[in-house]
């Protein structure tokens, strides 16, 4: 069983030609359970600041748009990954082989990254390949 693990949380978009990742926030989590615990808080905050309620006291009038129907709802996306058991099992069973396990959902400007790993694993230097989940 592994014990720690490291939980990374990071948003990518292109300034000028460049893809930039900017960091969201880290976390070494002592335990499995607040690993898990981490990355569902993680995507919820995102999921609030990505989509607010527009009845907020913080938002001006006329300050949130639509967007268009192509543009895929990272919001709902987010909040829909935190509710399904099935993909937190899946995603504990990972990180307990010593796996990596990275969540990645883009909108038309920004690619939202949750990534979490053993930190054992990474001591010895992980020798099996990440687990990309698909979401949606």
């Amino acid at each position: 069983m592994h014990d720690e693990f490291l939980c990374h949380v990071t948003a990518y978009g292109v300034c000028d030609g460049r893809r930039i990742g900017v960091p969201l926030g880290t976390y070494r989590a002592p335990t499995l359970a607040l690993a898990l615990w981490w990355l569902r808080d993680r995507a919820s905050w995102m999921a609030e600041r990505l989509d607010p309620r527009p009845e907020g006291e913080n938002i001006p009038p006329n300050a949130l748009v639509p967007v268009g129907d192509t543009v895929p709802d990272v919001p709902a996306l987010l909040r829909a990954w935190c509710a399904d058991m099935e993909q937190q099992e899946l995603v504990a069973d990972e990180l307990a082989g010593g796996r990596l396990v990275r969540i990645a959902l883009s909108d038309d400007t920004t690619e939202y990254e949750l990534l979490a790993e053993s930190v054992d694993a990474l001591r010895m230097q992980r020798t099996l390949p990440a687990l990309v989940l698909p979401v949606g």
